[in-house]
């Protein structure tokens, strides 16, 4: 399978650059548009741009009910017709203005400098250094306020739902690959890694060029890197590592003829082995997924945080159970939900169920956004707001937002509230899961 195959695309040759084509995608149920951090801010740019919020709520809902056919991606345009709910069809274009020959010669001098950047466009990322570096080089990759200009034969000259709609599935696809927004600013993929190959092998001769004066007037210490590159072909490749357990090793029993020590409960310790039994097995089979290195270290647990996430893995005896919950700095009957919301998000479910902070005034006008926008005008439930809480009015369900922009639903049982589902970038998503599960 090629690429373009993997992506539901074609490449070909449009004259003035390449032009992809990507086929509709399904709808996407239970979450937002985009995960990807550049993905949001190319939605954030199309709801600074938009005057008509009203607009952009109706092409969401186009979008997400499947009204947006195969999109054209080329050198300063996106195209597709997007079906209204009746069938009635119209051509939508969003234009981004292209980067000139000036910008696209510093932002690949940018990328050979950093080796980095190359490595991560090639895993289809965009790290934020990469758009801050280019920045710096007078280069703006992402689009800002007024940039997405649309056109649209149903003859609106602001952005209507059908060009919403275009855009709220364009961020879809630069999720997956950022070589999307690439071409947009003017340069395809082939072309551009072309250019970055011939800079980088002209950088290499100039490098080496630069060695071998270095080593004629003086005495060179080390190895130079091409050598040390050539040889390792010479070597032996690695042994290949040793299947994985298909479970966690027992660990041993301690039961013993012999009293413990003072102060040692035997039966607790092997409680504690086999939890990191368990967690050896799994950090090692997530050590061996592709791409692993590039994952954030995790932070490390405080003691009651790791009390909760035993109970949660284990499914401990009451007895461990009711020392968990005194690890944890919890009532025992206030563990349960404790480990509900950590089998929904870890530490930082844990965190929306225990805190309770007051939104700065940005967050707090992102937040009414977002549930202002959630929702058709007369669909939207009455919300009571209490700090970053916001309940049903004439219901036991609410709605918790977290310091990241994200809504965790939660019901409220035998007078309390406990969490009823992952977090979810749209609250009438998270809404929904959590009164379908009451």
């Amino acid at each position: 399978m090629s690429e373009d195959d993997e992506y539901g695309t074609d490449a070909v040759d449009s004259g003035g650059g390449a032009e992809r084509t990507f086929a509709p995608l399904p709808p996407p149920p239970g979450r937002g548009f985009a995960t990807s951090w550049w993905g949001r801010a190319w939605l954030q740019a199309l709801e600074d741009t938009a005057l008509d919020g009203q607009q952009l709520k109706k092409g969401r809902r186009l979008a997400r009910e499947g009204g947006v056919g195969t999109v054209s991606v080329r050198p300063g345009r996106i195209t597709a017709v997007v079906r209204d709910r009746d069938g009635t069809g119209h051509r939508s274009d969003v234009l981004l203005q292209e980067l000139g020959d000036d910008a696209w010669d510093r932002f690949l001098d940018m990328a050979v400098e950093r080796a980095g950047h190359i490595a991560a466009l090639l895993d289809r990322e965009m790290p934020p250094h990469l758009v801050e570096d280019a920045a710096g080089a007078g280069v703006d990759l992402l689009p800002g306020i007024g940039d997405l200009e649309p056109e649209c034969t149903c003859g609106t000259w602001d952005h209507c739902p059908h060009s919403g709609a275009l855009c709220y599935q364009v961020a879809r696809l630069l999720d997956e690959d950022p070589f999307v927004l690439l071409l947009l600013r003017g340069r395809g993929e082939r072309r551009l890694l072309d250019e970055l190959q011939v800079r980088s092998a002209a950088r290499a001769v100039r490098g080496a060029e630069g060695d071998a004066a270095e080593e004629a007037a003086g005495e060179a210490y080390g190895v130079p890197a091409y050598e040390a590159f050539a040889a390792g072909s010479i070597l032996p490749p690695l042994p290949v590592p040793p299947p994985v357990p298909e479970e966690p090793g027992l660990p041993p029993s301690l039961d013993t003829e012999a009293d413990p020590p003072s102060g040692i409960d035997p039966a607790a310790l092997e409680v504690l082995a086999a939890d990191s039994a368990v967690r050896a097995h799994r950090m090692l089979v997530e050590a061996l997924v592709p791409g692993h290195e590039r994952q954030p270290v995790p932070a490390e647990l405080t003691p009651e945080q790791d009390a909760v996430r035993m109970a949660a893995d284990a499914r401990p005896e009451p007895w461990i159970a009711k020392r968990l919950a005194e690890g944890s700095g919890r009532p025992r009957a206030e563990l349960g939900a404790a480990v509900s919301a950590w089998r929904y998000g870890g530490a930082a479910a844990l965190a929306v169920l225990d805190e309770e902070w007051d939104p700065d005034a940005d967050s707090l006008a992102r937040a009414r956004a977002r549930l202002a926008a959630a929702w058709e005008e007369g669909e939207r439930p009455q919300l009571r707001a209490a700090r970053a809480r916001w309940t049903v009015a004439g219901a036991d369900v609410q709605l918790r937002y977290d310091r990241d922009g994200r809504w965790w639903p939660y019901r409220k049982q035998r007078g309390r509230w406990v969490p009823a589902g992952p977090a979810d970038d749209d609250p009438a998503s998270a809404l929904a899961g959590a009164s379908a599960e009451g």
